[in-house]
């Protein structure tokens, strides 16, 4: 019987190269492994409706009399049960009227106003919206503190919608408008019978709205 040895050098020789080729895997470049990837969060903000939306009240806006701190408007935000609504002088121009809007605080603590109103035509006993709502006109101003018994106002300008073409416009009768303040979901009427355009298609707005100001406009 013939016995066959093999060498211990060819034995540690192999596994030499078996460990040279481990080695190498394990020492090569991060290529091939999954890199760490940055999360981005999004906040996405829900903000009330109404028939026209308002911003979220904006941290960094400049500081004025009046004025708080963004993170502190959540909790105070003026409701329509705090407000008495009405509409003050105004004055004309090409056609179109432009008067204030003005929010009176009625309740017994102070709230914030910040933004632009939602404001709509509306008429018929079921109070349905007559025509697009009010565009919005200019930025957004500071938000404004009211105590019990000040005001803010907001100036709308109101088209003289005789100016259309009966055709494009289709002109309804409207009882008054529709008025949420701002970040608001419970509207507010202000009678005011006048004649809008059915049309929402219209060029141009029947209805324009600036923003929130303290005090109660030209009187």
């Amino acid at each position: 019987m013939v016995r066959v040895r093999i060498p211990q050098i060819g034995l540690v020789a192999t596994a030499a190269a078996l460990a040279v080729v481990v080695t190498g895997c394990g020492n090569g470049t991060n290529s091939a492994q999954p890199q760490p990837q940055t999360q981005t969060q999004t906040v996405t903000a829900t903000v009330p409706g109404g028939s026209a939306p308002s911003q979220e009240p904006d941290a960094t806006g400049p500081a004025s009399s009046g004025a708080v701190s963004g993170q502190n408007i959540g909790n105070n935000l003026c409701k329509s049960s705090d407000l008495k609504l009405s509409l003050g002088r105004g004055d004309g121009a090409a056609g179109t009227v432009y008067r204030p809007l003005i929010f009176t605080n009625t309740g017994d603590h102070q709230c914030v106003l910040q933004g632009f109103p939602g404001v709509s035509y509306v008429g018929g006993d079921d109070g349905h919206q007559i025509g697009a709502p009010a565009s919005r006109n200019g930025a957004k101003g500071a938000a404004v503190t009211l105590n019990k018994g000040e005001s803010a106002f907001a100036d709308v300008g109101l088209v003289n919608v005789q100016n259309y073409d009966a055709a494009t416009c289709r002109p309804e009768q409207a009882r008054g408008l529709r008025v949420y303040p701002p970040q608001e979901t419970q509207s507010m009427f202000l009678d005011l019978p006048s004649t809008a355009c059915a049309n929402p298609g219209i060029p141009g707005n029947q209805l324009t709205v600036k923003t929130i100001e303290k005090g109660t406009g030209p009187q």
